[in-house]
């Protein structure tokens, strides 16, 4: 089996729904399995509860918590990450410093790494969050796949939508208000099943 991994954090949800539609773009292919992991948390639960982000934290409890051999071990990675003032979150960057060995060994060159987001305006930083996420799977010498303009839904404008041709995303509202929509959640399945079927071929 291909196995293609979906390595995310999220505070209140938005991501992991996202994830979740990711892993099944993945299982859409055959010979391929998804393996969906969420980064080490770095805030305590009282801030998190100060946060109002306790309850959703919980809800994603049954998800295993990621290690950096993890990554080593698959054949393809999808990274989910909220927007922090354009870049990706500070959880996710602390899980990537740590990954200082694989650069070392050259554990993940050539393996596909994709990127999806979500911000809480429509312009809040999804496009600036990914492609500096890019950056760091360069670096470590992954072949960088996004969302194409095969998905059309990206095309769209008759609503308020995320997704670009650098990578799904979703739009979570000032206060977390707002859900993936239909048309985000299937932009997440395709590129779930998009970087599957790259790295089946490329395994």
């Amino acid at each position: 089996m291909c196995k293609v991994l979906i390595v995310y954090y999220s505070m209140y949800g938005h991501i992991y729904k996202m994830a979740e539609a990711v892993a099944e773009g993945v299982r859409e292919v055959a010979g391929c399995e998804a393996v969906i992991k969420r980064v080490p948390e770095t805030l305590s639960d009282e801030v998190l509860g100060m946060m109002g982000a306790l309850e959703a934290q919980k809800g994603m409890a049954h998800i295993p918590v990621a290690t950096v051999d993890d990554l080593a071990g698959a054949d393809a990675i999808i990274f989910g990450t909220p927007t922090r003032f354009g870049n990706m979150c500070g959880q996710m960057r602390q899980f990537l410093d740590a990954t200082g060995q694989l650069w070392m060994s050259g554990a993940l060159v050539g393996k596909p790494g994709s990127v999806f987001a979500s911000s809480a305006t429509q312009h809040g930083g999804q496009e600036s969050t990914i492609l500096s996420f890019h950056t760091t799977l360069l670096h470590q010498g992954m072949v960088v796949v996004g969302l194409p303009y095969a998905f059309a839904g990206q095309m769209g404008i008759s609503e308020i939508t995320g997704g670009s041709p650098y990578g799904a995303s979703t739009i979570a509202g000032g206060k977390g208000e707002r859900l993936p929509s239909g048309n985000e959640l299937a932009g997440a399945r395709y590129q779930g099943a998009h970087v599957a079927r790259i790295a089946l071929k490329l395994k």
